[in-house]
């Protein structure tokens, strides 16, 4: 019942997508080359959605990336404590909380600044890529924890008693063991920052910002367009925008889970 439901979805998908895949709906009425390379404005086509959304998901891993990993592998090395405890508690808190309340955090941090410290301060790319990035942090602690529990306590044992220190035998034997599973992590994360759209919604994309011109600007994503189009569309053209993008988004996706799903089969290095 549960594959039917998703193949009825994917087929509906592609049915109203598919016939919208042309170089207007990412160009619109621009030269295709000059509105690839930034060189002209792009009103009426979701290329600037899709850069964006590269954009803000490339970021949020940026910041994400070092402290997710660092605290899933502090969970996984690190003794039974209270302070242990806590922090595992924390992320799984956070990774229980709504999109919705990551974006009206974010969105009231603005209103913070822009009343304190930063007068000028308004939602931009930056604020949705801070946002997003404690959304997938969680994922990656999670994933980091996981693939080094996984591993066998003899291989720690055997490098300690070789005469490596901690580091050395977390650095040279456990992370490149466990670097399938981390890997697929990253991806999982990638992905689930790059289809929401709560969080983006309050703090930086509109609907006709173009090109980013830099991270504190606001921006297009894929996620918001579709939200948009679909919800205020005033003609067909701008519903088959909305198949599109949605198309556009399922491939982007469907690509980095693939990819997830491959890197976690595809062995790590052995040292």
């Amino acid at each position: 019942m549960l594959l039917l439901c998703l193949l009825s979805l994917l087929g509906f998908i592609l049915y109203r997508g598919v016939p919208t895949l042309s170089l207007s709906l990412y160009f619109g009425d621009t030269e295709p080359l000059k509105g690839f390379l930034g060189q002209a404005p792009i009103w009426d086509g979701i290329w600037p959605a899709c850069v964006g959304t590269l954009a803000v998901v490339a970021s949020a891993l940026m910041i994400a990336l070092l402290p997710g990993l660092a605290t899933g592998i502090w969970l996984a090395t690190a003794k039974t404590s209270k302070t242990k405890a806590l922090l595992e508690l924390a992320v799984d808190i956070l990774a229980g909380v709504p999109s919705i309340l990551m974006g009206l955090f974010g969105f009231t941090l603005i209103l913070l600044l822009r009343n304190t410290l930063l007068p000028s301060a308004n939602t931009c790319l930056a604020l949705s890529a801070f946002c997003l990035a404690m959304l997938i942090i969680p994922y990656l602690a999670v994933s980091t924890r996981t693939a080094l529990q996984a591993l066998p306590v003899s291989l720690s044992l055997t490098a300690l008693s070789l005469g490596m220190t901690q580091w050395q035998a977390l650095r040279f034997v456990l992370l490149p063991q466990a670097e399938r599973g981390i890997r697929g992590g990253i991806m999982l994360a990638i992905g689930r920052a790059a289809e929401d759209t709560a969080v983006i919604m309050l703090t930086g994309a509109v609907a006709n910002a173009g090109l980013p011109g830099g991270i504190f600007e606001r921006f297009e994503a894929l996620p918001f367009t579709i939200f948009y189009y679909s919800a205020q569309y005033q003609s067909e053209a701008e519903l088959q925008m909305a198949f599109g993008a949605a198309l556009t988004l399922l491939c982007l996706t469907a690509t980095v889970f693939s990819m997830a799903n491959w890197v976690t089969r595809f062995p790590g290095r052995n040292h």
